[in-house]
């Protein structure tokens, strides 16, 4: 649910096709109906984990960008599911060629949904605190913007140094655009600029959002969307068969024939960054300090065991997905090799080794008995802790206090959780460090993208985790339904095209 932060609440995650308007992007999969979409619609959607709150500003997590961003807030740029930057709130943009001064010429006309203007100064303002305020999610992702300046429409970013990452932190948390006089509770309520408003809030049940009449792009294709939280996959199948929700995200792919039979829903398994990691806590004391532990462990681990019980995914031996750049396929690094893990823990006189592996409860069952069934092979007495996600939040993300914990990290592109040594994963390499500072600075994709490789290259080779597969989006979505994102949907989904008909 976060992002150096942003983890995936639900179990799993065709390209689908991206349709731009000359204001907005917004995905378009294959559709499911030609009949004449209902402008007045109201769609449902099952998600699986619900937001403790709604502040956009200081609550981690990807349960709040899978609804919020885009629907509600944008910033001047926005990603497509398939990571292409686009313009949102800035209609274009220039960077000069030194790469430290980026200049967004910003849209005018643009009302936040409380009736307010959308002024260069409410950009300046959003920008400036979000880089100056620690508690600001991704505040740090601006820590290298020197000056942010507004003259006219022209926004202007001057940088210390390149930061290859600018543009794309700019499309997230970091370059969110709020209204500098609103008086929002923002735990509760919220006034962005996106086509959907916040309707309301109904806790462990549902959100709401409508249809923003004064949208500055396109308007959004239904009236209506309603989010129901619904963690448990069965329950789910039930309110989709009876008719209750019109899409399922985060579907069981193994439930594919029981959705599909009535000819009701369509099965969408789509690409997705979500990375199922098992993280070791390295500190001193603890015997995963070891390498050769925290090795043993990884090739005692049979990774397409997992992709074959979820019915979906791919498997992954390093930390960067296949859709992100520096992706390298580094499965030679850790092969499954259960007597090879067996002599790695006896060589670092481990070979009788009792962790406790800390998981949220809402995973199925079949993560950790795999892990235990694997690791008991080669010696390993594996203890499951299933805990809420709030207790996972407290122990393992914030006081980092665990052996082995598993999550779904959904965001795109968060390499640099294992150059921070801060972060809950206790990864301390300075090598990755200083590879990751080059990334950053080149301003050759290319470049940026060998960089990363090498660092990913030896992440892996340290065992600095496992990476037991990376997650599909699956969707099941229902007949008279276009326009549902079927990519990366368990970190964001741009509802902008989402359509309802009887046909």
């Amino acid at each position: 649910m976060l992002r150096r932060t942003t983890l995936a609440a639900s179990t799993m995650t065709l390209v689908g096709a991206l349709a731009l308007s000359a204001c907005t992007a917004a995905p378009a999969p294959a559709p499911t109906s030609t009949g004449a979409p209902d402008p007045n619609a109201s769609v449902a959607i099952r998600l699986v984990l619900e937001p403790s709150n709604l502040d956009i500003r200081l609550t981690a997590g990807a349960a709040l960008d899978q609804v919020l961003v885009d629907n509600v807030y944008q910033g001047l740029v926005a990603r497509t599911p398939e990571q292409e930057i686009v313009p949102a709130l800035a209609s274009d943009w220039e960077i000069s060629p030194d790469g430290l001064t980026y200049t967004f010429t910003l849209r005018e006309g643009i009302l936040f949904h409380n009736g307010q203007e959308l002024t260069p100064e409410d950009v300046v303002w959003s920008l400036t605190t979000r880089r100056g305020d620690a508690e600001w999610r991704d505040s740090a992702r601006l820590a290298g913007v020197q000056e942010i300046t507004a003259d006219g429409q022209e926004i202007t970013l001057t940088l210390a140094e390149p930061d290859s990452s600018l543009l794309w932190n700019l499309s997230g948390r970091a370059g969110i655009i709020l209204d500098e006089q609103t008086d929002v509770d923002y735990k509760t309520a919220a006034n962005g600029t996106g086509p959907f408003a916040l309707e309301s809030w109904l806790r462990g049940d549902s959100i709401v959002l409508t249809r923003n009449a004064d949208y500055w792009g396109e308007p959004a294709g239904v009236a209506e969307v309603v989010f129901d939280y619904i963690p448990d996959n069965q329950s789910a199948l039930n309110a989709a068969l009876a008719g209750e929700v019109d899409v399922v995200t985060g579907f069981d792919a193994n439930l594919a024939p029981q959705i599909e039979a009535e000819d009701t829903f369509t099965l969408e398994i789509g690409p997705s960054t979500d990375k199922a990691t098992l993280a070791f806590n390295q500190q001193a004391g603890s015997p995963l300090a070891d390498q050769r532990v925290r090795q043993a462990i990884r090739q005692a681990i049979d990774h397409q065991a997992f992709v074959t019980a979820l019915g979906a995914g791919e498997t992954q031996y390093g930390p960067i997905p296949e859709l992100d750049p520096g992706y390298e396929d580094l499965s030679d690094l850790a092969p499954y090799d259960p007597e090879a893990a067996r002599e790695l823990l006896i060589a670092a006189d481990a070979d009788d080794l009792e962790l406790t592996l800390t998981i949220p409860n809402f995973y199925p069952t079949t993560i950790p008995q795999v892990l235990v069934s694997n690791l008991n092979e080669v010696g390993i007495e594996l203890r499951v802790e299933s805990v809420d996600f709030s207790t996972w939040l407290n122990d393992v993300y914030v006081n980092r206090d665990y052996d082995l914990s598993f999550v779904l990290h959904a965001e795109a592109r968060d390499f640099e959780n294992w150059a921070n040594p801060d972060y809950y994963f206790t990864y301390d390499n300075a090598e990755v460090q200083e590879l990751y500072a080059d990334a950053l600075a080149a301003t050759d994709p290319a470049e940026v993208e060998d960089l990363l490789a090498e660092a990913a290259r030896i992440v892996s080779e340290d065992a600095a985790a496992d990476w037991l597969y990376t997650g599909a989006s699956v969707v099941a979505v229902g007949t008279g339904i276009d326009g549902m994102p079927t990519t990366n949907v368990n970190e964001r989904m741009n509802l902008t095209a989402l359509t309802k008909s009887d046909g």
